[in-house]
């Protein structure tokens, strides 16, 4: 079985479907909702934890975007700078999911993307800069970036 973290966007003329319990029914998924914000009559975000084999994960995603939800695979938003990692730990402590943790017996910091769910809290955490992601659930950020969701 494999899971895949994936941030959901929900157009304003799409946020009140009901999409996502099909994940299940017809694609016979296992979702975990990690986080989720809605924005009224703009957009609404969920972080989503799919589960099941990559066969179905890529229809139901393909589903999705077939009904106009915009889906970001998070293992492409998240990265690590490896010039800048130092291996001091720092961030290990906050990352809720494990996601970074030390290894034995060199002492190094390991990411996982997979374990990822985007918090930010690494970036926080780290005074090298090492650690980059997107952000998420900020109201503001689409204009940052240049995108729009209407």
């Amino acid at each position: 079985m494999k899971s895949d973290n994936v941030l959901l966007i929900f157009k304003s003329n799409i946020m009140y479907k009901p999409v996502i319990y099909r994940l299940a029914r017809d694609f016979d998924l296992i979702f975990n909702i990690l986080e989720a914000k809605i924005l009224p009559r703009r957009e609404g975000r969920i972080l989503l934890e799919l589960r099941g084999d990559q066969g179905q994960i890529d229809q139901g995603i393909k589903f999705l975007e077939e009904h106009e939800v915009v889906v970001e695979r998070l293992a492409d938003k998240v990265w690590r700078e490896e010039d800048r990692c130092v291996h001091c730990g720092a961030c290990t402590g906050l990352c809720p999911t494990h996601a970074l943790s030390i290894t034995s017996p060199n002492m190094r910091v390991a990411f996982d993307v997979t374990k990822c769910v985007a918090c930010g809290m690494c970036g926080l955490a780290c005074p090298f800069g090492a650690m980059r992601d997107i952000t998420l659930f900020d109201p503001f950020a689409e204009g940052r970036t240049g995108q729009q969701y209407q």
